[in-house]
């Protein structure tokens, strides 16, 4: 069985509890597979990219085994705008939807997509990229969402956690990765020195133990934007962040990851 946010975001949960912890969210227009029904829970996996947890049973719409085979056939079109406004046929209302969020079908003669038998039309335009470096684009996404407050299990301009910037980001530029740090820190080419990271590449922070606990995307001299508090910039060096608010290293740095083959 397989389900289709038909909302604009969809808290997921670790347990079947709305005081559960959040673990992450489903943006509208993003495909599951459905592994465990209750009487008010259902437990989902994205397919993007494999996580798990729990939605509520009110908060989505069921869609066929052909229309999901079809929709990962497709190449996906994503919002990246960070709001934008479509409206369902024979509906009253439109919904705002955020940065990120999932075009299935989308037909860009009529801004027009499917969402099972449901038509919707994109009543805000598509963002005109036209930039040619990868690397420029995921700053320029990664910048869109500056002063963006923290939000663990966040992935929205409304509330974001480290890990859902960095895939959200990557995501809308055409590179899926991993839901958190610590799964994101297995991808890529390693690096030891901040001097030889590009603009784009991934930092990673982590405990004394060795746990991944933090991530965020290399910037320009030394610069690093990451989710902490809010989406912000600070200094990066080899031992790490430095929050220049607070005037010391709130990050310990353990590895730079290069995702982006040039």
């Amino acid at each position: 069985m397989y389900g289709i946010a038909n909302l604009s975001i969809i808290p997921m949960r670790k347990e079947q509890s709305e005081r559960s912890e959040m673990v992450s969210q489903v943006l509208f227009g993003e495909l599951f597979s459905i592994l465990e029904t209750t009487d008010k829970w259902v437990y989902i996996k994205l397919l993007h990219d494999q996580y798990e947890g729990w939605i509520d049973k009110k908060m989505y719409q069921e869609v066929t085994d052909e229309y999901a085979a079809k929709y990962q056939a497709e190449t996906p079109v994503l919002t990246t705008e960070l709001f934008n406004i479509v409206r369902k046929e024979g509906a009253y209302g439109n919904y705002l939807i955020t940065s990120g969020s999932v075009l299935p079908f989308f037909n860009a003669d009529n801004n027009t997509m499917l969402i099972g038998n449901d038509t919707y039309t994109l009543v805000t335009r598509l963002k005109d990229v036209g930039i040619d470096s990868f690397r420029e684009l995921i700053i320029e996404y990664a910048l869109m969402y500056h002063n963006t407050p923290y939000l663990w299990g966040g992935r929205t301009p409304y509330g974001i956690d480290c890990s859902g910037f960095t895939q959200i980001v990557y995501r809308m530029a055409g590179m899926e990765i991993p839901r958190d740090a610590s799964q994101q820190v297995l991808c890529g080419q390693n690096f030891s020195f901040v001097e030889e990271a590009l603009p784009g590449d991934l930092a990673f922070f982590g405990d004394d133990l060795g746990a991944i606990t933090h991530v965020g995307i290399i910037w320009q001299e030394n610069r690093i934007i990451h989710a902490s508090g809010k989406v912000r910039i600070d200094k990066i060096d080899h031992q790490g962040i430095f929050n220049e608010d607070l005037k010391r290293y709130t990050h310990n740095l353990k590895v730079i990851k290069r995702l982006i083959i040039d």
